[in-house]
């Protein structure tokens, strides 16, 4: 990270210099005004604001709290670590993301003086400009942010070791430099941002946490996922079953309850989604598309497009 914006990340603040004085309770009321602990994005975010920073709380053990907000942690230098739903133990490294929704409760342990995370406060609607940047449709990017804007989802974190994808880091760096430093434009800069942040997020995956066993079933979706996307011409429940070695009546009944689909639906919902896509980006025959996307059946294609868009195919292509 910028040695500067660093160095401003790591300044003693207020509540910190409390702490170091020997006060060892979270000043509450700097996080919410109700009895129970759930931060409160209106203490944290200026009136209009959808997205905020602010550096992680250290020297202190945070107690057990949740968000009426989305976080996501971004973590500079050092290390921290966190109990997430009183079960899972999250170690976040020096470029590691956690995503955390309205959902998830979350304790810190104590950070030391050079463990810098930093804290984005984003409300849901911010990411309405995300999704709508990804205009290919996409069953990961809808189960991703999804899981992330739902009020209730299987998954209420996500962990991405992503320190060595420079990509990322740049983008997240560049976000927390505009908003510190109250960059003219900084909503539409940032929103932008945080869409070219979550593009390069489905391409890695892959780098989502494997080892945490409270994130078992969630790894397998998100593989299953993937697959979908990158095999959907040819894909079949048993080659999936085969990569994440598990019984097909396991992996389709773990789709179904996370991702709300079976794998025979989702499958179907991403060949119409690129035949849509080809219809209107390229001048390739219909017949060519259906056979691109991994159909032999014209007719069976042409039933389930109209369904689906409520026209035909070629009406679909000239509408568009």
């Amino acid at each position: 990270m910028n040695r500067e914006l660093l160095e401003q990340l790591m300044t003693i603040s207020d509540e910190e210099r409390e702490i170091l004085k020997g006060n060892t309770d979270v000043q509450k009321n700097i996080y919410t005004s109700k009895k129970d602990f759930v931060v409160d994005s209106r203490k944290m975010l200026s009136s209009g604001r959808l997205i905020d920073v602010r550096p992680h709380t250290r020297f202190i053990h945070f107690p057990k709290h949740r968000h009426n907000y989305i976080e996501i942690i971004y973590m500079c230098s050092g290390t921290t670590t966190h109990i997430i739903n009183d079960c899972a133990t999250v170690t976040l490294a020096a470029g590691d993301l956690l995503f955390l929704n309205q959902n998830a409760s979350q304790e810190i342990l104590p950070a030391g003086p050079d463990d810098i995370a930093v804290n984005f406060i984003v409300l849901p609607e911010f990411f309405d400009y995300t999704f709508g940047m990804m205009r290919e449709e996409n069953v990961l990017r809808d189960f991703l942010i999804g899981s992330l804007k739902q009020d209730k989802s299987i998954v209420d974190y996500i962990h991405f070791p992503v320190h060595d994808v420079l990509p990322i880091q740049n983008l997240i760096e560049n976000m927390i430099w505009s908003i510190k430093n109250d960059q003219q434009n900084r909503r539409n800069i940032n929103q932008t941002t945080m869409g070219l942040l979550f593009l390069n997020l489905l391409n890695y995956t892959d780098k989502i946490n494997q080892n945490d066993p409270n994130q078992h079933q969630q790894n397998i979706v998100f593989t299953a996922l993937k697959y979908i996307e990158e095999n959907y011409k040819t894909a079949v429940l048993e080659e999936l079953s085969a990569i994440v070695n598990q019984p097909s009546y396991y992996v389709s009944k773990l789709i179904k309850k996370h991702a709300g689909y079976t794998f025979k639906q989702l499958l179907q919902a991403k060949r119409l989604n690129q035949s849509a896509f080809l219809l209107t980006t390229t001048s390739l025959p219909v017949e060519d598309i259906i056979a691109v996307v991994g159909y032999d059946n014209t007719s069976y294609f042409h039933r389930i497009f109209k369904a689906n868009y409520g026209m035909t195919p070629k009406s679909y292509r000239d509408t568009n």
